[in-house]
């Protein structure tokens, strides 16, 4: 039921329903007054009220801090990564209360975040549209948390936010050459797990944090294949292991640590190690340019269009529900494919000048 109030020139109307925090709003006219408890109380009914008032009382770090403690609880594998995202939102936005962040206030961030400088003065480098939408979707996902389990949120923001267009790029991948200048500049490094964890990249065409995130348990050496159980898509799937890497996983057992049974652990920590220094540092020796760690799971992906797989193969090797993601390495497949022709042709009708 509802209460309407008239007090120094407002009418201050409160709503009680059994089952819900009393809510109270104040307008200028009675008729205002009734509509809104009206309207209240029948969302309250069908299930569709969410407390504006949690909205107003709690803030946008708050839910950060929220979100990244369960993070932590449930995923900790992630936690890193997600706490650089939503950590610069919480830089940005974490002083205003949820009911005044809108989808034009996270529109002005995300154009904040595409025109940040995260390079240097004298070589200035910029976030994609790829990396944009990471960030935005580590806030949408801690916004519909905020809907759907905290009851924070009437509804999640991001969602009326458009995303970056991601222009169609080439894909990167190493040359022979280029692959074995980088193997033997990996057998120099500090980083003396650094080949191995290269060769489990360019074989088997994992991810970093899957690769990192690597337990002893998940490796059937006998079997010759690793079981990846915590993966993007959240699907468990199998990659087989090749030969060289199984010397040199063997080879690393062997000083393997008893107090942690990551595969590559941080010195003295029961946490994955981080590669990307010691990776940047091979590939300066190596004088490869323009390539990152996540390319040499493009350069597994080209290297199995290359050798004939098929989009649905490259997919399943990949640990990708849908072909969408693999498209781009179609002209590699069409080149071997045409390559195939050829000298079945030549075989059987003999050369064109024949």
């Amino acid at each position: 039921m509802s209460t309407i109030r008239e007090r120094n020139g407002k009418h201050h109307v409160q709503v009680r329903l059994a089952g819900f925090p009393a809510q109270s709003a104040s307008f200028d006219r009675k008729t205002d007054a009734k509509a809104w408890a009206a309207k209240t109380e029948t969302a309250m009914r069908d299930g569709r009220h969410f407390p504006s008032r949690e909205a107003k009382r709690h803030t946008l770090a708050e839910l950060v801090d929220r979100r990244l403690a369960e993070i932590e609880r449930k995923q900790p594998h992630a936690l890193g990564k997600q706490r650089q995202l939503l950590g610069w939102w919480k830089d940005q936005l974490g002083d205003y209360a949820l009911a005044h962040i809108g989808p034009e206030k996270i529109a002005e961030k995300r154009d904040a975040l595409l025109a940040e400088n995260v390079g240097t003065a004298e070589e200035p480098r910029y976030r994609g549209p790829a990396t944009a939408k990471r960030y935005l979707a580590a806030l949408s996902k801690t916004c519909s948390m905020a809907v759907k389990e905290y009851r924070w949120l009437e509804r999640n923001p991001v969602q009326q936010v458009s995303k970056p267009t991601e222009p169609d790029g080439i894909v990167r991948y190493l040359s022979d050459e280029e692959r074995v200048r980088l193997i033997e500049a990996c057998k120099g490094s500090a980083l003396h797990e650094l080949e191995l964890i290269v060769l489990l990249a360019i074989t088997t065409g994992m991810r970093r944090g899957e690769i990192m995130g690597l337990r002893w348990a998940d490796l059937d050496l006998k079997r010759c294949q690793a079981v990846l159980h915590k993966t993007k898509n959240k699907t468990k799937r199998a990659v087989p292991l090749m030969p060289q890497v199984l010397v040199l996983l063997q080879t690393h057992a062997k000083v393997r640590r008893l107090d942690t049974d990551l595969v590559f652990p941080l010195p003295g920590r029961d946490k994955p190690l981080d590669p990307a220094r010691p990776f940047q540092t091979v590939l300066k020796k190596a004088k490869i340019d323009s390539f990152r760690f996540h390319d040499l799971r493009h350069t597994a992906a080209s290297y199995l269009a290359m050798s004939g797989a098929t989009l649905p193969e490259i997919a399943a090797v990949l640990g990708h529900k849908t072909f969408a993601m693999v498209k781009r390495y179609a002209h590699l497949s069409d080149q071997h494919t045409s390559a195939v022709v050829g000298r079945m042709t030549e075989k059987y009708f003999g050369s064109a000048a024949a």
